[in-house]
């Protein structure tokens, strides 16, 4: 059920966006259950994730006027008609770029590339193995590892999974709910990856681990399985392995020149269209909460968006 909330008005610093597509991310499912890191505080209006024109600006605010098209994120409040969102955390969408690769290319894109070039520091050359590779982290991480010269292997679970990360360019491939992860590891990359990015956690991520070879980096982006796991230290010694973390909420506050400079490298592969988010699945903001269970359901493919303005 939907329900009506006075029009936003912006403070100093902020913008109101009319939101024509919103775009679902597993944090979201996370808040509306009370399991995010940071709870927020009810009621609230979920969504983080949005792409439209700007409204009105408040005071202070030069870098945007009424009828730009922007995409951006909020920590609540994009699955609706209007947003109020902080000017910084607004970017113009490039010319050629529709409202809806926008909405899908920010968080997914973002968390996917600080992984890859600043945490993992991923060379050309490099076995990078994406865990999940058929969520919107997972592709965007498939893309993304493919445009740093990486040679790629997809782990995903299930045949339409696995079809989806050939289409986008994945040459080898993992069906680890039906293969051995460890062991097509090492066969595949002839000794073991360079670089595992995992945003799944549960029973798999040992796994990956033990199919790394010695001086790997681990790159634990989030547990969008449900489980958080638990690494056997002796492995991480044994195989003098590097295990890190990536919380994008944070990233830009922690390491503000990466997060610049790999923002600015993303968008230039936005808009020159080498890199342009797979949508798997599209609901109306009437069915804001069926858009949320499929996600928590794993069922997406790529990213989920929700169709608000016209």
């Amino acid at each position: 059920m939907l329900e009506k909330f006075p029009v936003p008005v912006p403070g100093t610093g902020e913008v109101l966006v009319d939101v024509r597509v919103a775009a679902v991310n597993f944090p979201d499912v996370l808040l509306v259950a009370n399991a995010y890191q940071v709870p927020m505080p009810v009621p609230f209006v979920p969504g983080s994730e949005f792409a439209g024109h700007v409204v009105a600006v408040g005071e202070g605010v030069s870098a945007f006027a009424p009828g730009d098209g922007v995409f951006g994120t909020v920590a609540s409040g994009a699955f609706a008609e209007q947003v109020v969102a902080p000017a910084g955390q607004l970017t113009r969408i490039p010319n050629g770029v529709g409202h809806t690769e926008a909405a899908a290319f920010g968080v997914t894109y973002r968390t996917a590339y600080h992984a890859l070039r600043s945490v993992a520091q991923v060379r050309a050359g490099d076995w990078v193995v994406v865990m999940g590779a058929a969520g919107g982290v997972g592709l965007a991480a498939v893309d993304l590892a493919l445009r740093l010269g990486a040679q790629v292997v997809a782990a995903a679970s299930g045949p339409e999974k696995i079809a989806l990360c050939r289409e986008r360019g994945a040459t080898h491939v993992i069906d680890y709910t039906t293969e051995d992860l460890r062991l097509r590891i090492r066969e595949l990359t002839s000794g073991g990856a360079h670089v595992v990015i995992d945003p799944v956690g549960g029973q798999w991520s040992e796994q990956a681990l033990r199919g790394m070879r010695w001086g790997g980096v681990f790159v634990a982006v989030g547990f969008a399985s449900g489980t958080i796991p638990a690494i056997p230290l002796n492995l991480v010694l044994l195989k003098g392995v590097t295990v890190k973390g990536l919380e994008i909420r944070t990233f830009g506050e922690r390491a503000p020149e990466q997060e610049q400079r790999d923002v600015a490298e993303l968008m230039e592969l936005l808009a020159a269209g080498s890199v342009r988010p797979h949508i798997g699945a599209r609901f109306t903001l009437d069915d804001s909460a069926a858009a949320l269970r499929f996600v928590a359901d794993r069922r997406a493919l790529g990213k989920v968006v929700i169709d608000i303005g016209s």
